[in-house]
């Protein structure tokens, strides 16, 4: 398996038709994903949960990071082809939300095998600017309040400045990678997609969220969740439920879905 993926195993032990490729938030890694296959099958949602590490955190964390969405996105094509021959879903949360959606794009202009889905949640459209966290010349007092602040940081990292010291670089190099721009008559994506925000997200609207309304060729549902813009921590199962209701769509049809209605 590709050093890019974090292996998982379904609980119940059978092998199920469907992958969800699941991309991490700035600063974070694949562990944000752990615990996430037990909780989708505790949900009856049939789809083998696969994380994705990117360079320069967790068990990659001596590997040059991306400053580059585009870059990034490319490696990742090239990486995951052969994964990507299995039928699929993405889901992506803030930075992964558009990680997902960049890979999506690439892979639809040179003809390959698409997800059947796109699963985005806590992240502007891509035509929009990307939410501004903190200034690029930000102090580290200053980005850790500002994470903080939107539950970005475990309290078990706050209490432990090596840890800090560790988290910081990464996320500076992430919202870095989040300024790509797109083009503005960029093709939709031929794949439904389904948007969650958080009902109380500081960061993210829930119209810049439906404005991904515009990159969706076929066709979209925003939900609007518990929680805010890290309610994939604070509220996890009750949204993994919310996912498993997605996933269930997917995970015994593999084959390109149908159009949502917009």
């Amino acid at each position: 398996m590709t050093r890019y993926l974090s292996h998982t195993s379904p609980t119940d032990g059978a092998e199920p038709e469907v992958r969800l490729f699941c991309f991490p938030y700035a600063g974070g890694g694949a562990s944000a994903y752990r615990r996430w296959q037990h909780g989708l099958d505790a949900h009856g949602a049939g789809a083998r949960v696969l994380p994705v590490q990117l360079p320069g955190r967790e068990g990659r964390m001596t590997e040059p990071r991306f400053t580059d969405l585009h870059a990034l996105v490319a490696e990742l094509d090239e990486q995951l082809d052969a994964e990507l021959e299995h039928p699929h879903v993405f889901y992506g949360h803030s930075m992964g939300a558009l990680v997902a959606y960049a890979l999506t794009a690439r892979r639809q202009l040179r003809g390959a095998p698409l997800p059947m889905a796109l699963a985005l949640s806590s992240y502007r459209a891509p035509h929009l600017p990307a939410p501004k966290i903190a200034d690029p010349g930000a102090s580290d007092e200053e980005l850790v309040a500002s994470l903080a602040g939107l539950g970005g940081i475990p309290r078990v990292i706050l209490e432990h400045p090596e840890f800090l010291a560790a988290l910081l670089p990464v996320a500076r190099d992430d919202l870095q990678l989040c300024t790509a721009s797109f083009a503005p008559d960029a093709e939709a994506v031929r794949v439904p997609l389904h948007l969650f925000i958080g009902a109380k997200d500081r960061l993210v609207s829930v119209p810049e969220v439906v404005a991904w309304r515009r990159h969706a060729g076929r066709g979209c549902e925003v939900r609007v969740v518990q929680g805010g813009h890290f309610f994939i921590r604070a509220h996890e199962d009750a949204f993994l439920r919310e996912l498993a209701s997605v996933v269930r769509r997917y995970d015994r049809a593999p084959v390109l879905a149908g159009a949502l209605s917009a």
